[in-house]
């Protein structure tokens, strides 16, 4: 199930920071994130055990999501879908007019996830990834 994250989940949250990607955030980041009137922050929960997360930030009415992440072993479940349900529901729930995102050019399965929520690709950051060196596509999903 998704819920809000809490202080306790921070260490299987960094652990999928971990996991997930080459460039990950750090544990106080994390903290901050959790604790900033700008962000909202979820996990996907089963078991005790935090199989995902995601955290989408809000100002000035538009919405970005700042991160999600599931597992290797947890994903093509529809936990990813799951999540981007929590954090568009709140978007709107809260009056946003947008939301973006960024995403590695290559990740065509999260691509096509955000593409099915109506997000479409706007501009590119080149060599914006590094580690692998990747340019950055950034996705709109407009008139919420």
């Amino acid at each position: 199930m998704v819920r809000r994250m809490e202080s306790c989940d921070l260490k299987q949250v960094a652990e999928i920071e971990k996991s997930c990607f080459s460039e990950n955030w750090s544990g106080a980041l994390l903290e901050q994130t959790l604790h900033s009137p700008y962000d909202i922050c979820w996990v996907y929960e089963q078991e005790e055990t935090i199989m995902g997360y995601c955290s989408l930030r809000l100002l000035a009415g538009e919405g970005e999501v700042q991160r999600i992440a599931v597992l290797p072993a947890y994903r093509r479940m529809g936990l990813g879908r799951k999540m981007m349900d929590a954090m568009v529901d709140f978007a709107i729930k809260n009056q946003a007019c947008a939301v973006s995102l960024e995403v590695r050019e290559g990740n065509t399965g999260a691509r096509k996830l955000y593409e099915s929520y109506g997000f479409r690709a706007e501009a590119v950051r080149r060599g914006y990834y590094h580690d692998p060196a990747e340019d950055a596509v950034i996705m709109w999903k407009r008139g919420l």
